[in-house]
């Protein structure tokens, strides 16, 4: 096994990452709808809104959602695997005039990209969900040493099955399990066609 992980891990880190830059090459990524969801817009505007702080959204695609935070008071970073989306998130910003730093890199290894935090707030449109296992732990460490106390994550993913693979998905017990030092605060089923959740997170004030 090398430093990066098995033959088959490394592979499968390929597939994912050669599936996500096809989308962006055909410009049909179904997560990528250019309007930010209402599930965030009732978190940053809503009743017991959290007051704008730092955030970092994980998979930020074509930019849209960091756009809409920094817009709304938020210092955000914002991180993607596919160079052509970072490009097109980081055009976006600009043209929004919107103070926004968009990096090119693994959600699983964010102490390569220089985003040290404390952050608020974490966003994710279904990048958790598609992450291979063998790097899942990594990602919610990641996210934990970046968490200032009461922060929260806002998490959109598909549930298993949704695809034709054995291991994309994502449920309520399995971030239980993995967010050491978070409640699981809210699970809210979605509309779309194939199961899908919106999950809260939040990390303890006190971490345990």
């Amino acid at each position: 096994m090398s430093e990066h992980g098995t033959a088959a891990e490394i592979e499968q880190e390929a597939f994912v990452r050669g599936v996500l830059e096809g989308f962006y090459r055909d410009g049909k990524p179904p997560w990528d709808s250019g309007v930010t969801p209402p599930e965030l817009v009732a978190l940053v505007e809503g009743p017991g809104s959290p007051a704008p702080g730092r955030a970092l959204e994980l998979g930020c695609g074509t930019g849209t959602n960091a756009v809409y935070l920094a817009r709304h008071g938020w210092r955000v970073a914002a991180v993607d695997l596919v160079e052509l989306a970072v490009r097109q998130a980081r055009e976006k910003a600009d043209a929004a005039g919107a103070d926004v730093t968009v990096l090119c890199g693994d959600a699983t290894r964010l102490d390569e990209l220089g985003v040290p935090g404390p952050y608020e707030l974490f966003f994710d449109l279904s990048c958790y969900c598609g992450i291979p296992p063998h790097r899942r732990d990594a990602y919610a460490a990641g996210l934990t040493t970046r968490a200032a106390p009461g922060a929260r994550l806002l998490m959109f993913g598909y549930g298993p099955g949704a695809f034709d693979d054995s291991w994309s998905g994502v449920t309520a017990d399995e971030l239980r399990a993995r967010f050491t030092g978070w409640e699981l605060a809210d699970v809210t089923p979605g509309t779309n066609p194939v199961p899908t959740y919106w999950f809260t997170l939040v990390r303890e004030s006190a971490p345990a």
